[in-house]
């Protein structure tokens, strides 16, 4: 006979005395979800679960809008699977792409201090997963939890380092200079030669930096007869990190 088959006494017990079984927690998947956030992750059970309740889970296929910039904040969003890119238009419809995040990460962290409109837009670039979390129980939050606000200072400090650094390379470096840059950027790629890549067309990074695919085509060509990448379909492979990163540096 297999005895693990057989129920436990306990469940054998509730079952002959008929007592329902405890029931599952309807929020557990969400606040696993959140506990993946860095900012999260110090949050007892307790104050975990109150967000998990207040969350609202949102599906959004690739190219829809999560909120657009001018839009009144009415939360922060967490970006449980998929990826979404930020982003600022022109005047005249032309766009710059400011950073691209890709889950466990959170959106629209800024403007739920301040009290202000959203300062940019975000789009879904893959199937995304998402959870909405309203500004005040965010506050609340806060408040009762300094870890909270802690890692939200850290989120805000390096949203802060990625715009001083688009900002310097827009004003000082070329399209080369920046397009080596990005490439570096995407890729984590540290000194040590590896197998470094980037999944990016050559839109995608166009609007990275601030330009028209046509000139990073160019540019991403003689990079590769310069023995600095290697072209593949959707994905460009760093043969020389510190050759891109000595030409990122140039006028920098």
């Amino acid at each position: 006979m297999d005895w693990r088959a057989l129920p436990r006494r306990s469940e054998r017990l509730r079952h002959n005395r008929g007592m329902p079984a405890p029931a599952a927690n309807p929020y557990a998947a969400r606040m696993q979800q959140l506990r993946r956030i860095p900012m999260f992750a110090p949050l007892e059970p307790a104050p975990l679960a109150a967000l998990a309740q207040r969350s609202t889970p949102h599906h959004y296929m690739p190219g829809d809008l999560l909120f657009q910039e001018g839009d009144t904040c009415a939360g922060v969003f967490v970006i449980t699977d998929g990826t979404v890119r930020i982003f600022k238009l022109s005047p005249s419809g032309r766009e710059l792409m400011l950073h691209q995040d890709q889950a466990p990460a959170t959106v629209a962290e800024v403007p739920l201090v301040d009290g202000g409109p959203y300062p940019a837009s975000v789009r879904a670039v893959s199937e995304v997963e998402a959870l909405f979390l309203e500004r005040q129980a965010f506050l609340n939050v806060c408040r009762q939890h300094p870890d909270v606000a802690l890692e939200s200072l850290a989120v805000f400090g390096r949203r802060m380092r990625n715009l001083v650094g688009l900002l310097e390379a827009v004003t000082f470096g070329g399209v080369r200079q920046r397009l080596a840059r990005m490439l570096l950027d995407q890729s984590g790629c540290s000194t040590v030669r590896g197998k470094c890549r980037v999944a990016a067309t050559h839109q995608e990074l166009a609007l990275a930096v601030g330009t028209v695919r046509e000139v990073v085509s160019r540019n991403l060509s003689r990079f590769q007869a310069e023995g600095l990448v290697r072209l593949q379909p959707r994905t460009i492979e760093l043969l020389n990190p510190d050759g891109l990163r000595h030409e990122a540096e140039l006028e920098m």
